[in-house]
């Protein structure tokens, strides 16, 4: 892994098809969600513990797994912690409010992280990334329909713990930009999701039915497993380490684009014009913070 303190990062056409297929892998939870009707606990811990037995297949076979010898590094075991933290609270604002006011709050988050590194690790934001940062998030609100409801006590709970999951998303990326450098982006991502794993199975095992499935709820729990855990998480560790953290917080809401997407193609559930608008500005943005951060120095630090 790369240093994101001292070594001006290379965007390549891989490192961004890297964000782009973490981004949509993610989002293809909420379908499995919906399809499988299991409580988003025993989905999630599906989702990690079965994403780090595909990658422990994914190591044997590519013969990395002898690095696996050593523990994890503190800020690993903290970024899989944090990984935990971020579904669960993400989980429990969709239990207390619409998800529209959780996912407004909750994808404040690649600007936190985006500000963060300019400040902590000297990744320099210019006027334009700046602007194009601010109009993704137009982008969403206009995905969102400019509504924020706070009817009810409920609501602002849910707000609390959409906030909780903002701050943990925001900790994961730039925890992400700072792990060991002699460690493998393949093996991080195995620790961090066996130890989000571990951090959600008590949760899991809390509800009424545990971690029980049906025989046909397994085809679709193996899928979350693979898609969103195991290739979209491997993916995200690789395109943080490699992008600057303002272009891969641009491309991070190439996520809720897909979620739109899959449900008008999947469920039926209609786009307004303003919301296909805000999906084209936020693809837009996209495009033109891969062309910045192809073209301009994203490190304040000078190299020997």
């Amino acid at each position: 892994m790369s240093n994101a303190s001292s070594t001006p990062l290379n965007v390549t056409p891989s490192s961004l098809l890297l964000a782009v297929v973490a981004a949509v892998g993610m989002a293809t939870i909420g379908v499995i969600s919906r399809i499988t009707g299991l409580n988003a606990e025993s989905i999630t811990f599906y989702r990690l513990g079965l994403g780090a037995a595909f990658l422990l297949a994914y190591l044997v076979l590519t013969k990395r797994h002898t690095a696996l010898n050593a523990l994890p590094g503190r800020q690993v075991v903290i970024s899989g912690v944090l990984l935990a933290s971020f579904i669960l609270f993400y989980v429990q604002a969709m239990n207390y409010t619409q998800m529209a006011n959780a996912i407004l709050m909750i994808y404040l988050a690649p600007i936190i992280a985006a500000v963060a590194a300019h400040s902590l690790y000297g990744e320099r934001l210019t006027t334009e990334q700046i602007g194009l940062i601010g109009l993704a998030l137009f982008g969403f609100a206009m995905m969102q329909e400019f509504r924020l409801n706070l009817d009810d006590h409920q609501d602002i709970i849910g707000m609390g713990y959409a906030l909780a999951a903002m701050f943990a998303y925001s900790g994961f990326m730039l925890t992400n930009r700072r792990l060991p450098s002699h460690l493998d982006d393949r093996v991080c991502a195995f620790w961090q999701l066996l130890v989000g794993a571990l951090v959600i199975l008590p949760f899991a095992l809390w509800q009424p039915e545990g971690l029980t499935a049906a025989s046909w709820q397994w085809p679709w729990l193996l899928l979350a497993g693979f898609l969103p855990g195991f290739l979209a998480l491997l993916c995200a560790v690789m395109a943080i380490n490699r992008l600057p953290t303002a272009l891969y917080g641009t491309l991070a809401y190439c996520e809720p684009v897909a979620v739109v997407i899959f449900g008008w193609s999947l469920f039926g559930e209609a786009l307004s014009p303003l919301q296909l608008s805000g999906c084209a500005l936020i693809v837009v943005c996209g495009i033109m913070q891969a062309s910045t951060g192809g073209r301009q120095p994203t490190s304040l630090a000078t190299t020997g």
